[in-house]
């Protein structure tokens, strides 16, 4: 296991690609004033076509035209919709700002009261760029990349499955229950928190397994290093589900094996210099009260 820590900084600011949250044409309002401080500090403001679409604006590029022609991608919206932004511009390493339009807003640090103060911030190079370990895996003939997790879960409520699990070809454990989730470091206060998996810094390489409701009082969460590469076959008869961060899912069959390991490329977020993870914690999930 390693920290991976960067002092990459953008080639230019001029172009922003906005990308916003999905079925909420009431973010319009908030959209137009961010727009505006974008263009007050000379970044031209580029949407995304079926964003342009849904608050009813002429224009729009699709994603991947988007990404070709800015210099960074702004979501605005939660952190659902930026890991959205990150998974489908990933092959483009391309660095991704998330502005908080949702709920939790854990990912997306900078506050729409923010903008104009951090723009200002941003033009005087006074932010950072983290380097965010993604997985990524296979089943049948399907490749999927992950920001957060890959859940492989049973595809029925009445019944647990079973999976045997290797690591770089060599049987390691077997799982009996609701399932397994495969997370990033970053994904480790997602869903691996809600089922007792351990939190870990989020610049850390590693992969974290932890089980869903295991049926055995021996199996425990595990963090592994990051350059294992781990196999998971359903040895039960219904197959199974494999969710790529809770957005794509996919089925497998019995004697199926779905293969996950480290991406070569990372994620690029974009952050204020000041945001400190452990005083994230203590905001967002009541960290050490």
């Amino acid at each position: 296991m390693k920290l991976t820590t960067s002092n990459e900084k953008l080639k230019q600011i001029k172009k922003a690609g906005f990308v916003l949250k999905p079925d909420s044409p009431e973010i319009k309002g908030e959209y137009n004033i961010i727009k505006n401080h974008f263009l007050n500090a000379n970044i031209e403001v580029i949407l995304e076509k079926n964003s342009a679409i849904m608050i009813e604006e002429e224009g729009g590029l699709e994603l991947d035209e988007l990404c070709n022609c800015t210099d960074f991608l702004v979501s605005i919206g939660g952190d659902g919709t930026l890991i959205s932004v990150v998974r489908r511009s990933f092959k483009y390493n391309i660095p991704v700002l998330g502005i908080h339009q949702g709920t939790l807003g854990f990912l997306t640090d900078i506050r729409f009261s923010e903008v104009e103060n951090f723009l200002s911030l941003m033009l005087k190079h006074e932010y950072r760029i983290d380097h965010r370990m993604m997985i990524q895996g296979s089943a049948k003939e399907q490749k999927f990349v992950a920001f957060n997790d890959i859940v492989i879960t049973r595809k029925s409520i009445s019944s647990m499955i079973s999976l045997d699990a290797k690591i770089d070809g060599r049987p390691f454990n077997s799982y009996y229950g609701d399932g397994v989730i495969i997370s990033t470091p970053t994904g480790s206060t997602a869903y691996n928190l809600s089922v007792g998996g351990p939190i870990v810094y989020p610049l850390t390489e590693a992969f974290i397994v932890t089980p869903i409701a295991p049926h055995s009082l021996t199996q425990r969460p595990l963090v592994l290093p990051a350059d294992f590469k781990i196999e998971f076959t359903v040895t039960h008869k219904q197959g199974a589900l494999v969710i790529i961060d809770g957005q794509d899912i996919y089925e497998i069959n019995e004697n199926e094996s779905v293969i996950i390991e480290i991406s070569d490329n990372k994620a690029k977020l974009i952050h204020r210099c000041k945001r400190n993870y452990f005083e994230v914690l203590n905001e967002k999930l009541r960290w050490g009260n």
